[in-house]
């Protein structure tokens, strides 16, 4: 397996301020890797909502996850504040490749970074359904070539 190296901030095109909590560390004192995920989930989503592109309580489509990945570089943990960076990497009819990058505080280069895959979905059918022109320019501002 090719392991990337870090990235940086310029990598990136939009960026969400996370909190850790104090329930994130795990008996090693640092992070738990399963929360790199949730972080990931957070960031695209808010950045989603903020741009008008996800209506979680009534809108007819949603996002879902199918497929997420992580590699880790340097630790993070509570009570650190983390800057999520946010590109998209590939855009489809229905699907979305974000990467996304967790930067500690104010560093340059990742902590971790991974990859988080969204489909658009009918929210009654579960069934992939192509983006609306203003969905697609709001997540085409977020490709990074």
């Amino acid at each position: 397996m090719v392991r990337s190296a870090p990235r940086i901030r310029a990598d990136y095109r939009a960026f969400q301020t996370l909190m850790t909590r104090w329930i994130d560390n795990d008996i090693y004192g640092h992070m738990n890797n399963a929360v790199h995920y949730q972080l990931f989930d957070t960031a695209v989503n808010g950045y989603l909502l903020e741009q008008g592109a996800l209506d979680i309580k009534s809108g007819a489509t949603v996002f879902l996850v199918v497929e997420t990945g992580c590699q880790y570089f340097s630790e993070l943990a509570f009570p650190d504040v983390i800057t999520a960076g946010i590109k998209v990497r590939k855009l489809g009819t229905s699907s979305v490749i974000y990467d996304v990058g967790l930067f500690r505080g104010v560093a340059d280069i990742t902590s971790a970074q991974g990859h988080f895959v969204h489909v658009h979905v009918d929210r009654e059918k579960r069934l992939p359904a192509p983006m609306c022109v203003e969905t697609r320019t709001i997540l085409e501002q977020l490709i990074n070539d």
